[in-house]
């Protein structure tokens, strides 16, 4: 950090707000572009932090937990719940099954946490940022290992400030130490929705996990350890992208969290005993400041840096407890009901509006259409191929003949027979060869249960037959046993015709 004009190094106040330190790094003639203040979020008691502890041992749960749940889907079968099988190709979510060419119930997926998403935000503002986002929640667990070694907030700053001892040495390793176990306990359950997970852990513990997999559960462990022990509020305010377009999802009936200024203002300090007239609540505490995970001052409004998370709530009501002041100085409201307050009405909380509709009809339209397209998905898929060298082969009877490559997909559990027909050219010739280059009956094409079958297709046609140098066809395949059909458009393509 540049020195000050004075020679010395400018060191801004930790209680003040991030904007406030940088407008001081500023007057003292530093350069805007200095380096990161570090943030001591304060420990604080009150309903907004016990619904955070809630939520994360909830989340934390759940994502160490389910990659060991079971279920059954028979012989030879994984039988892990959830599993993105990349060796497989299949994705396994308990009794449902995705396979690669489903991928687009992905995009769905994604589509509809992107609403849902937008919904919550247009309500609650960033209510994900503060309570569920990932990042949140492993920087909550990793601060309270460091409040639990280090000490609240006063006592790890005095330990960074002090000289290196055997004691500051000693936590500070200690901290380490058990962020990278839950790291590399991070790195290695993500690994388990992608392997099954008792076997993935035997072959980690023996070291017989592949190159690949040690590289993988380094990079997340490596990842969890610097976003969430060193980046923090860092990753919130410049590497995420959803603080810079949220406002487009707030209005001023979003509640979030405000600073009550109608009637914290003026502000300035209170003795016991002082009258309260001719001034505000706040008495500039600056315990919102402290207990804040981004370093901000909600009394400056709201602000990229915020995540919504409401500490600095419970931290002023403790505070308005101990003057004898009304609490929610700070608290969930809307600026609609900020602005009828300034004026000395009442506001309301208006739930439903136009926006509101809007995102609550595109998520149940969207859940509808995946709802729809899982269930009623085909056992049997056919995708067809022509051969484009040569276009066609003209045979000794004076015939023609085209080439095809087919992909029948058999998603049945079982072997499965299917019959395949051909429609759109009159007096056509089938016949079929395995990729072992066997002939194969067309009546009779069979798959091993759960697979892709590929067939080298020969279709003849004799030459009189063919009205036109492109036809249009339609190869369909029939389940022998079900009836299901499943069908694809292709060309049969022959000489000019005069």
């Amino acid at each position: 950090m540049a020195d000050s004009p004075a020679g010395k190094t400018s060191h801004p106040d930790p209680l003040l707000s991030a904007k406030q330190q940088r407008e001081s790094l500023k007057s003292a003639g530093d350069s805007l572009y200095a380096n990161r203040v570090k943030v001591y979020p304060k420990a604080v008691k009150g309903p907004a932090r016990r619904v955070k502890w809630a939520i994360l041992a909830f989340c934390l749960f759940v994502y160490y937990t389910v990659p060991w749940l079971r279920w059954d889907r028979g012989p030879g079968q994984p039988d892990q719940a959830v599993l993105l099988d990349l060796d497989g190709q299949r994705g396994y979510i308990f009794g449902l099954e995705i396979w690669p060419q489903e991928i687009y119930y992905l995009t769905g997926v994604l589509i509809l946490a992107a609403v849902a998403l937008f919904l919550v935000t247009s309500l609650f503002g960033r209510l994900w940022c503060g309570y569920s986002c990932p990042q949140t929640v492993w920087t909550d667990l990793f601060m309270a290992i460091e409040r639990a070694i280090e000490g609240d907030r006063n006592a790890r700053m005095r330990l960074d400030q002090a000289p290196m001892s055997a004691a500051k040495l000693g936590k500070k390793l200690l901290k380490h130490a058990v962020w990278l176990v839950i790291a590399l306990a991070t790195g290695g359950a993500w690994i388990m929705y992608y392997q099954d997970a008792p076997t993935l852990t035997v072959a980690l513990i023996t070291g017989q996990a592949g190159s690949s997999t040690y590289f993988f559960v380094g990079l997340f462990t490596a990842t969890t350890y610097v976003l969430a022990g060193w980046a923090r509020e860092q990753v919130c305010t410049y590497m995420c992208p959803w603080p810079r377009f949220q406002a487009a999802m707030l209005d001023e009936q979003t509640l979030t969290v405000t600073y009550q200024k109608w009637r914290g203002e003026p502000r300035g300090k209170h003795k016991a005993g002082d009258p309260w007239d001719g001034r505000g609540d706040c008495i500039d505490c600056k315990q919102c400041v402290a207990v804040c995970p981004t370093g901000i001052d909600i009394r400056d409004g709201i602000q990229l840096e915020c995540i919504n998370c409401g500490l600095c709530v419970d931290a002023c009501n403790e505070v308005m407890d101990k003057v004898g002041r009304p609490r929610n100085l700070i608290t969930w409201d809307t600026l609609a009901n900020q602005e009828a307050k300034t004026k000395g009405g009442a506001g309301h909380y208006k739930l439903f509006r136009a926006r509101t509709f809007i995102y609550i009809g595109a998520l149940l339209l969207l859940s509808a259409v995946m709802a729809v397209g899982l269930f009623s998905r085909a056992k049997t898929e056919l995708t067809v191929l022509r051969d484009r060298a040569p276009l066609y082969v003209g045979l000794s009877d004076g015939s023609i003949r085209n080439a095809y490559t087919l992909k029948i997909i058999n998603k049945q559990r079982a072997v499965q027979s299917f019959r395949l027909s051909f429609t759109g050219l009159d007096g056509a010739q089938l016949s079929a060869r395995s990729q072992d280059d066997q002939d194969v009956p067309v009546a009779a094409l069979r798959l091993a249960p759960d697979s892709v079958g590929t067939f080298r297709l020969f279709v003849k046609v004799p030459k009189a037959q063919l009205k036109a140098e492109r036809v249009a066809v339609t190869l369909t395949v029939e389940n022998s046993e079900t009836g299901e059909r499943a069908g694809a458009d292709s060309l049969f393509i022959g000489p000019s015709v005069p």
